[in-house]
């Protein structure tokens, strides 16, 4: 009984003592000891690898110049159909439209990489992905050189080997002559270079018809020509970049007034030049109007930023000039689609 009593009184707290606490519970497990649900936690974690994943694909995407590729894939089709009127079959369409974008994107994404430097001295240019640090230079060009000879094979495979040659050429040229030689070297880098960003009517050409004509040199022809004033304008627009970069683009070197007028030259003989087919008895009425009607305008604003110089005149002719482009070539398609 005296011992019994011992042990309880050494087993009880003494008066006043705080209660002892009960051990915590261990981590992962709720109050009661049960363990807590991973599943919530997983799917975080999922979540912000698939986000992380489509970030990286998007900056993939960016450096393939999308926005600019839109409009060579609409000149390219447009051709085809300029070319081979009677009827396309859809997957030629098809290949010849995954092709150009391979191609097209893998010479983007090889600029990123050589302009990389330059790149980082422009605000608008700062935040793409080689620039940023969000894409190892070496990993872009590799995708670039990837791109390209996917679609050379493709195209060769799936179109003919025609088109893909131009369509190599064309990467070659935008690439070596354009962004490696001609870009610091010359004010008239986008007058030479401007060839190598006129080969996809050419591509779409050869795609449709399996060859070359004389006709197939008046797309390529009227690309070439708009190239100049559509390009200018926007280094109108970015002339401080270009100053502070050291790039040789028409406004550093020969001054905005002379920019301007060359603008305005490069407009008068585009709008004559695309006129020609029609003289030619390539396209017909319908064409001529809508070129004669789109000429005017396109000649009105050049001649405004001519006159009366300011961002405004030179952001309205650069955005024009994407419309006039895309307008123009659907004329043509148009016109040869309703002399059938």
């Amino acid at each position: 009984m005296e011992s019994a009593g011992i042990a309880q009184r050494t087993t009880s707290p003494p008066i006043g003592a705080p209660a002892e606490r009960p051990a915590p519970a261990e981590r992962g497990a709720d109050l009661d000891g049960r363990p807590e649900p991973r599943e919530p936690r997983d799917q975080r974690a999922q979540a912000a690898g698939r986000a992380g994943a489509l970030r990286i694909a998007r900056d993939y995407v960016a450096l393939t110049k999308p926005r600019i590729i839109s409009l060579l894939l609409w000149t390219t089709v447009m051709t085809m159909i300029v070319a081979k009127p009677e009827g396309l079959a859809l997957s030629t369409v098809l290949w010849t439209c995954l092709g150009g974008y391979l191609s097209a994107g893998g010479a983007g994404a090889i600029n990123h990489y050589i302009d990389r430097n330059v790149d980082a001295q422009m605000a608008r240019t700062a935040s793409r992905p080689l620039v940023a640090g969000r894409i190892e230079p070496l990993r872009g060009l590799i995708f670039g050189i990837a791109l390209g000879a996917l679609a050379f094979a493709q195209l060769a495979i799936t179109v003919n080997l025609l088109a893909a040659t131009l369509a190599l050429g064309g990467l070659l040229g935008y690439v070596f002559l354009y962004t490696a030689w001609l870009k610091p070297r010359t004010p008239q880098n986008i007058v030479i270079g401007g060839a190598a960003g006129a080969m996809p009517p050419l591509v779409g050409w050869a795609a449709a018809t399996g060859g070359l004509t004389a006709e197939a040199l008046y797309p390529f022809a009227i690309i070439f020509l708009w190239t100049p004033p559509h390009f200018w304008a926007l280094a109108l627009l970015i002339k401080d970049d270009y100053e502070r970069t050291g790039v040789p683009m028409m406004p550093v070197v020969k001054g905005s007034a002379s920019t301007r007028l060359q603008i305005l030259i490069y407009s008068l003989a585009l709008v004559a030049f695309t006129i020609l087919p029609v003289a030619t008895g390539m396209l017909g009425t319908f064409y001529l109007a809508s070129a004669v009607l789109l000429g005017g305008l396109f000649i009105a604003l050049a001649a405004a930023l001519w006159r009366r110089p300011s961002r405004e005149t030179a952001l309205r002719l650069y955005l024009s000039s994407l419309a006039y482009l895309a307008l123009l070539f659907a004329a043509m398609a148009i016109d040869r689609l309703i002399a059938i």
